[in-house]
């Protein structure tokens, strides 16, 4: 299916706490034809994407890696809200405030129906909030936000090779006008220095003269 081709270009970064919730949410994003990666813990999640805390985080988890993410970038976050340490709420902020990864859209689940916690996240960014157990429905309404996540993404690194492109004529045209300038000084530096030299009253008068006549 087309669809799934395309659908398939997706990576979601899902994190949760739960073993049952996590295997639970991978099974429904690969059934969607997602590429999925699973962590357990917010600090987890920062690490793959980039992003390091001061505490000490778990670096010895075999699906994190610095190495996956330079390979395959993420095109959306879904995370639980309730987690030890930090929570989806928290997880949410970290993204929203770093310049390289607020572009990325964050989902929040949640097995409680509090609609002040529902509206602080999507307050803070979020772009959706499910209710736990999540479906395969609830999973449709991620595709809008992946597609846009993309667009963006695109337009940026397209801004981003324009704006270098620039930059790297300029450079140029500068070197060529540094280049030119040396070929054309140095004839007028000469000239002048001769002349100067030429009208030099130790070149007009006859030196040691009066040595000569004595002698």
């Amino acid at each position: 299916m087309g669809m799934s081709a395309t659908d398939s270009q997706f990576h979601v970064l899902a994190v949760d706490d739960s073993v049952i919730d996590r295997k639970l949410i991978e099974r429904l994003l690969k059934t969607s034809s997602y590429q999925v990666t699973t962590v357990d813990s917010g600090s987890k999640a920062l690490e793959f994407l980039g992003l390091y805390e001061d505490e000490q985080s778990s670096s010895d988890s075999p699906s994190v890696s610095p190495n996956n993410q330079q390979e395959v970038g993420v095109n959306l976050v879904i995370t639980d809200y309730c987690m030890p340490g930090m929570t989806g709420y928290d997880l949410l902020k970290k993204i929203k405030e770093s310049s390289s990864l607020r572009n990325i859209p964050v989902v929040i689940m949640s097995s409680e129906n509090v609609p002040s916690r529902i509206s602080r996240c999507l307050e803070e960014g979020a772009e959706e909030f499910f209710l736990k157990p999540v479906r395969l429905s609830d999973l449709s309404r991620l595709r809008p936000h992946l597609m846009k996540s993309k667009s963006s993404n695109q337009n940026q690194e397209k801004q981003e090779d324009e704006s270098e492109n620039s930059e790297t004529q300029s450079q140029e045209q500068d070197h060529e006008l540094e280049q030119q300038q040396p070929q054309t000084m140095p004839p007028n530096n000469n000239k002048r220095k001769a002349m100067e030299e030429g009208l030099s009253p130790d070149r007009t008068r006859p030196r040691y003269s009066g040595i000569a006549t004595l002698v």
